[in-house]
């Protein structure tokens, strides 16, 4: 906005032809020989532009627009309905007897720009507070007359100001802030690193003022310390949802920031830089290794070390399958890892399976988990034996392309879940460097390429497995049951997108299909024949009567949802700690495997959701199955980018705590209650 402005300015000054001028020339007080000012302006149309230029002897100084712990900011005082508006430029900071002030020496020129007059003469009184060992608060009269010739040099004055005035951005878009004790705690990261950074602030909300701020930077990443009080010296209980102000100095480049005051990350390693990346790059490492056990992965798994028994005892083929496998899973990653770097450059909203809610690539999952389920039940190996569609569904195919191609559709399909340990990785990560981005990103595919690296190194280890027999094709029957159940749960997926019963449609046409292939390819008058065909017709049975009759979902899902659940708010959060009530947050979405489990596991047991349901307790949910902004920038506030997420907040816990992504009813037990106060 900064910049569109001065942009109008420049325009305005360039119609000298319609401009009346006025000069105050250079001014002094009897009661103040240290300090001279000066008024200029122009007028033009409806508006006014002023430049008010102060001039100070050695050791004296004036403040700014937030004059700090002491001081008195510069006013006018103008005619009624006069309006003015103030471009402080980047100030200074003074330490004087323990007392911190923001304002400026020397001499410092600031534009005003003036409205809410015609008239070609106006009055007013400046009023200016200057200090030294000692403060002088002086009036100055100001008597404007507008039928002046314009000043050949007030346009370069002006233009010069304007430039010295902070932008709103050019600096960096990547900061955070949260209470820590007394302190308020700002981190902040820069491309190209930081050069003597500085940080001058505003009021917070609630008359908190900051101190002297302690400011720590390393390479790309900042980290400001400030002290903070109330108006009686004391420290504040809380200062989550409040509006913070300040202008950040890197160099010679300034900008005026604006932003929410958080809660403190769950992992704040910013003291030391390094030991956290490093403790980050280990949860990484963990939890991609932990993406091997998601419901939607193991039938991958599953599918690839049956197909080394094909390979025999041919160690070389099974080294270089497998080798190919985690090269896809390092390789998608590595996509991963640049398609996160273009959003964040772009500042778009950035989260830990966002993929999942788009309907187009829902879709596409769809149809590739439901090929590799035809393919396991026998339906593609002979009719496609070289096509594109065939290698895709080939579980690990003949060649490396369809090895590769498993670790990539291993990786697409582990994205939904926030397991331990990953949750915490990719937050870091997403709020990191782009260095350490990427780091952590590779770590994460080096992590869930474990399993498959160790088969890789260690050939002999799938040597291990029965030799091949009749137990194999009811293993893959077993693995296509797998992979049909990971197609319908995507299926579900879309009833967000299409409609509930649109989505029921598609998942019964997909059963009748699979159930046509099935009975044509299966292993006929076996048990487990008639035992998938009787399963797969219950399921398409429990389909078609939903269609043709559909169920209550509203009065159905009211009766499992317990928890008088209300919309996720900032201002719901204040609401309810400003009446002295405990918060509950809880976001989730139909895609997130770890969140279905929080919800069997813990939310739905009769303890937690009496607890949830006190009189002193609000509980909040937030639904991120499709895009929100509301969720993408509530998650950012808390330095936070997957779900699920959960966090309890109250009087003894008025900065919140968000707990672990894999929740247990006894840490959430224990929360709640410590949140009392």
């Amino acid at each position: 906005m900064l910049h569109v402005f001065r942009g109008f300015v420049l325009l305005l000054l360039a119609c000298t032809g319609i401009a009346h001028a006025a000069d105050t020339g250079w001014m002094t007080s009897p009661q103040n020989n240290h300090a001279r000012v000066r008024f200029q302006a122009e007028k033009s149309q409806d508006r006014i532009l002023g430049l008010l230029t102060v001039e100070l002897q050695s050791g004296w100084k004036t403040y700014w627009r937030s004059p700090g712990e002491g001081g008195v900011a510069p006013q006018i005082v103008w005619p009624k309905g006069v309006k003015d508006s103030w471009y402080w430029p980047v100030p200074s900071r003074f330490d004087i007897s323990g007392l911190t002030t923001q304002g400026y020496h020397n001499k410092v020129a600031i534009p005003i720009v003036i409205t809410g007059t015609s008239s070609d003469t106006l009055d007013g009184t400046l009023t200016l507070s200057t200090c030294s060992n000692v403060c002088l608060l002086t009036d100055y009269p100001l008597s404007l007359d507008f039928s002046q010739p314009v000043d050949g040099g007030f346009q370069a004055a002006f233009e010069q100001a304007m430039r010295a005035i902070p932008g709103d951005s050019g600096i960096t878009s990547n900061l955070a802030a949260w209470l820590d004790g007394g302190d308020l705690v700002i981190t902040g990261t820069a491309q190209g690193g930081w050069e003597n950074p500085g940080i001058y602030f505003d009021p917070l909300e609630g008359d908190v003022l900051p101190g002297e701020p302690v400011i720590k930077h390393n390479g790309e990443n900042l980290r400001v310390t400030v002290p903070v009080t109330d108006e009686w010296g004391d420290r504040p209980a809380s200062l989550l949802g409040k509006k913070l102000s300040f202008v950040l100095t890197n160099g010679d480049r300034a900008q005026q920031t604006e932003m929410t005051v958080g809660a403190r990350p769950a992992a704040d390693h910013a003291d030391d830089a390094q030991t956290g990346l490093g403790s980050m790059l280990l949860f990484a490492l963990l939890g991609g290794l932990i993406l091997n056990l998601m419901p939607c992965v193991l039938p991958v798994m599953g599918m690839k070390l049956s197909s080394v028994l094909h390979a025999g005892s041919d160690t070389r083929k099974i080294r270089l399958r497998f080798l190919a496998t985690s090269a896809g899973i390092l390789t998608s990653f590595a996509l991963l890892a640049a398609m996160v770097t273009a959003l964040k450059l772009t500042g778009a909203s950035l989260g830990w399976g966002i993929q999942f809610q788009n309907p187009w690539f829902i879709g596409l999952m769809v149809a590739v988990t439901f090929l590799f389920a035809l393919n396991l039940f026998g339906a593609f190996e002979m009719l496609l034996p070289s096509a594109a569609a065939g290698r895709l569904a080939t579980a690990g195919g003949t060649g490396m392309a369809g090895s590769f191609c498993e670790g990539v559709f291993a990786t697409l399909l582990a994205t939904p879940c926030s397991a331990p340990f990953l949750g915490t990785a990719v937050a870091f990560a997403l709020a990191a460097p782009l260095h350490s981005l990427w780091l952590i990103f590779l770590m994460l595919g080096v992590g869930m390429s474990l399993p498959w690296l160790f088969v890789a190194l260690i050939p002999k280890t799938a040597l291990l497995l029965p030799k091949p027999g009749r137990w194999m094709g009811t293993l893959k029957v077993v693995l296509g049951l797998m992979m049909l159940a990971s197609s319908l749960w995507l299926v579900t997926l879309l009833s967000q997108h299409l409609g509930e019963a649109t989505s029921q449609v598609v998942m019964l046409v997909l059963i009748v299909i699979a159930i046509t292939i099935f009975a044509r390819t299966g292993p006929k008058g076996s048990p487990l024949f008639w035992g998938v065909i009787i399963a797969l017709a219950a399921l398409g049975g429990y389909q078609l009567r939903d269609v043709v009759q559909p169920p209550q979902a509203a009065a159905s899902r009211a009766s499992v949802d317990a928890v008088n659940w209300q919309p996720l708010s900032e201002e719901a959060i204040q609401a309810a700690l400003g009446q002295g009530k405990r918060v509950f947050v809880d976001i989730s979405a139909d895609w997130c495997v770890t969140c279905k489990v929080n919800e069997h596991r813990v939310l739905n047991q009769p303890e937690v959701i009496a607890a949830l349901n006190a009189p002193d307790v609000v509980a909040l949910r937030g639904d991120w199955s499709k895009p929100s902004t509301l969720i993408a920038d509530f998650l950012a506030k808390r330095n936070r980018y997957a779900i699920p997420f959960n966090e309890v907040s109250g009087p003894g816990k008025p900065d919140g705590e968000i707990l672990s992504p894999l929740l247990n009813k006894q840490a959430l037990m224990t929360a709640l209650n410590n949140a009392k106060g």
